[in-house]
């Protein structure tokens, strides 16, 4: 039998995920401090966060604050809640780890290949994006050439966004024809 009390031990670090998760899709929250009810007004605005202990979600924004992660400001009786810009890195990195790419259940016959050349100063970015690519699970073709036969762009994108690479250092390429794919078929057991 499942404890009801799971909630309460949850760690602080996953409120704070899920704080700064939907602060990067809200971008700035307004919340009345006027009210002496400011942490209910607070677990209105993220719903996802009521299954935790009013308190402990409480002292989660304000650890987040003191860590530099978000900021708030008062104005006319309400405060704004903004993600800083260390927030923004931190909330960029959480969603980078969390990228998958989901297997298509058909195969559409069309191989994706990335390809990059990026310039040996952004080599940390380099050795970064080939690690990415491996754990989502893509196949070294040729040297800086990564194969994979599912859809894909939405997370190239992401990874070209968040490494501040330009379009001519990472191509996403769809093909039909790869020429000899035995071993790649294989590989992705298609």
């Amino acid at each position: 039998m499942r404890n009801k009390n799971n909630y309460f031990r949850k760690s602080n670090s996953e409120i704070a995920i899920g704080i700064l998760s939907v602060l990067i899709l809200a971008s700035l929250m307004t919340i009345a401090i006027t009210s002496p009810y400011f942490i209910v007004n607070l677990l209105k605005e993220f719903k996802g966060l009521r299954k935790y202990p009013k308190k402990k979600v409480y002292d989660t924004f304000y650890r987040l604050r003191e860590q530099g992660l978000i900021k708030f400001e008062n104005s006319g009786g309400q405060i704004f809640i903004s993600l800083t810009e260390k927030g923004k890195r931190k909330v960029g990195w959480m969603q980078i780890n969390d990228l998958k790419i989901e297997k298509s259940k058909k195969w559409d016959k069309k191989w994706r290949m990335v390809m990059f050349d990026i310039a040996q100063m952004k080599r940390q970015y380099r050795e970064a994006l080939r690690g990415k690519l491996k754990q989502l699970g893509f196949y070294l073709f040729q040297k800086s050439i990564w194969v994979i036969p599912y859809e894909c762009k939405k997370q190239i994108n992401m990874l070209k966004k968040f490494f501040g690479l330009k379009d001519s250092e990472i191509r996403l390429i769809t093909i039909d024809d790869i020429g000899e794919d035995r071993e790649l078929r294989n590989f992705f057991k298609l």
